[in-house]
């Protein structure tokens, strides 16, 4: 049997003493945690590693004797170190030695309880007590084939790192307390903590409270009656911003939360919220700064009107331009012209709205500028609410052009059927056989042949407006991309990744310090930080999606048959 000995490299130069750990019989491996210096009294090591035992629920237990002669090799002091193994009841009893200044050390382990003593083959693994400590393992993607075998590892390298994890209590003991033990460990000499952190621990509780109560008579009165009313409701439902602000409140909800984390995951998300809070506040403040700097509002306000003029103007010319013969097409006169001055009358409904809000706009975007203070994400969700406001007549132009090609399309498919002798079966979902008398062959025939002629004419217009919603798509579509990547991206596990990288561990890998005849496999332990590509995918923070994701088939077949493409809908809710 190979025995596997973990051994901090904080305690290589401790004094001589006895070694405490947690032995793992499953995996032949024994975890060395401190170094008990001498003088002590065994009855007081064993009531101490019994309360810690109890406290941590790992099985501490004294596992072995260290020596560390800086001179000449002491007999006496090695023969005592190896006859404590009487007092304390361990199967194996571990000697580990360190001569001087030699990088040699020897190291073996006695079954104790055997009539012939037997010395079992000893690796001896270095590892960085305090990285350990901190650390958290994440569990391997690995494929399919190598998944039972990635797992296998994984628990075995867990079982090591929960060790040294749960055994926090161990190390909070340092040299200079004053009681029977003196331990070695990597916070043997001071305990490390910041004066900062604890006083911001400490006020931090009655800012929560508050922030809690706050948050939950906002979220009351989010829930009140007042806001099911339709025109509230729909605006709710319906607004981008509004959207947003409750995601937030989820967030604040989250972070103000007296709850303890329960693991690792959600302490890092918790972090990871409170960061992307702060960075979008933080952008958000330098917007509205940037803002109100050199009058940059007024001269906003100033070229707004112009430009929804010169928007206006150019949507006259398009339909000018569809009403005669568009690239020599030959259209429906009496169609054409009804669908264009349909279209003309709401330009100029549009425009006069635009003017009679003109007098407000600077007022409208001083407000607007000011809400940046909640962060960047709201002030690009207003944005894009104000962007869907001012580009409503495209909209309702592709929406009256949407459904009368769709009327079209689906007239022309039933008539089909007709001519065919088929017909769609409602109650069944199929398409059933049926005959038709003459009077229906022929009221049919009419229709289709007028609904045929008509269609390039619809079709024209239903391409140009489409084109239009998809540019207006495209733009909200950036602006909702960017919101996001604020509020999903995992800054805090990225720069923990970037600064202090053996926090986010992969895995491990081992380097070889020594390997000589009759001396022990000497190992140092490192850990392999996560791939930013891993950290990003598995911290990333859960987000919401303001239009539903179609795949690209799903888009081409709604935009052939004429459906409607990212109405005002959000994700979760039924399409038309």
């Amino acid at each position: 049997m190979v025995l596997k000995v973990f051994f901090p490299s904080c305690c290589s130069s401790a004094e001589s003493g006895i070694l405490v750990g947690h032995w793992i019989s499953q995996q032949s491996s024994a975890v060395v945690l401190a170094v008990l210096h001498f003088p002590f009294i065994p009855v007081q090591v064993r009531k101490y590693l019994s309360q810690v035992q109890q406290v941590t629920q790992v099985s501490v237990s004294v596992l072995g004797s260290w020596t560390n002669s800086k001179q000449e090799k002491e007999e006496s002091l090695s023969q005592f170190l190896e006859d404590l193994g009487t007092l304390f009841s361990h199967e194996l009893w571990i000697q580990i030695s360190k001569e001087g200044d030699s990088k040699f050390w020897s190291c073996s382990a006695l079954q104790k309880h055997h009539s012939k003593p037997k010395e079992e083959e000893i690796i001896l693994v270095y590892y960085e007590q305090r990285k350990v400590m901190l650390c958290h393992l994440h569990p391997p993607l690995h494929t399919a084939a190598s998944a039972d075998h990635g797992a296998a590892d994984a628990s075995k390298l867990a079982a090591i790192f929960e060790t040294v994890a749960k055994s926090k209590m161990l190390f909070m003991t340092d040299r200079y307390d004053e009681g029977p033990i003196k331990l070695t460990h990597w916070q043997s000499d001071g305990v490390e903590a910041s004066i900062i952190v604890e006083l911001l621990k400490q006020a931090s509780v009655p800012a929560c409270m508050l922030l809690s109560f706050l948050l939950s008579l906002v979220s009351w009165i989010c829930r009140s009656r007042v806001l099911k009313f339709w025109p509230l409701c729909f605006l709710w439902s319906k607004l981008s911003t509004c959207e947003q602000l409750g995601h937030r409140l989820q967030h604040l909800q989250l972070i103000s939360s007296n709850k303890k984390a329960p693991n690792q995951t959600q302490q890092m998300r918790k972090a990871n919220i409170l960061v992307s809070l702060l960075l979008d506040v933080a952008l958000g403040l330098l917007l509205m700064s940037w803002l109100y700097r050199k009058n940059r509002i007024g001269h906003l306000a100033d070229t707004l009107i112009p430009v929804a003029d010169h928007v206006a103007e150019e949507l006259q010319d398009l339909l000018q331009w569809l009403m005669g013969a568009p690239a020599g097409l030959k259209m429906n006169r009496a169609l054409d012209q009804v669908l264009g001055r349909f279209f003309l009358y709401h330009i100029h409904l549009w425009i006069s709205y635009i003017h009679l809000l003109s007098p407000f706009i600077e007022m409208i975007l001083w407000y607007v500028a000011l809400s940046a203070c909640l962060g960047l994400t709201v002030a690009l969700c207003i944005l894009s609410d104000i962007i869907a406001l001012l580009t409503f007549h495209i909209y309702c132009f592709y929406v009256y052009g949407a459904r009368l090609y769709c009327l079209k399309i689906y007239g022309l498919s039933s008539l089909w059927r007709l001519f065919r002798g088929k017909k769609w079966n409602v109650l069944r979902q199929r398409v059933d056989s049926c005959s038709y008398d003459l009077d229906q062959l022929f009221i049919g025939t009419l229709l289709f042949t007028i609904l045929l002629f008509l269609l390039p004419t619809t079709a024209l217009y239903y391409l140009v407006f489409t084109l239009l919603r998809l540019l207006v798509v495209v733009v909200q579509g950036l602006l909702h991309l960017l919101v996001d990547l604020i509020n999903s991206l995992p800054l805090y596990s990225l720069l923990l990744r970037l600064c202090r990288s053996y926090r986010l561990a992969a895995g491990v890998k081992f380097r070889v310090l020594e390997q000589q005849e009759g001396k022990p496999l000497r190992l140092l332990m490192q850990i392999n930080p996560l791939s930013y590509g891993s950290v990003v995918q598995t911290y990333r923070l859960p987000t919401y999606s303001c239009y539903p994701k179609d795949s690209w088939t799903s888009l081409c077949k709604k935009l052939f048959l004429g459906e409607l493409i990212y109405p005002w809908k959000h994700k979760g809710e039924k399409q038309d």
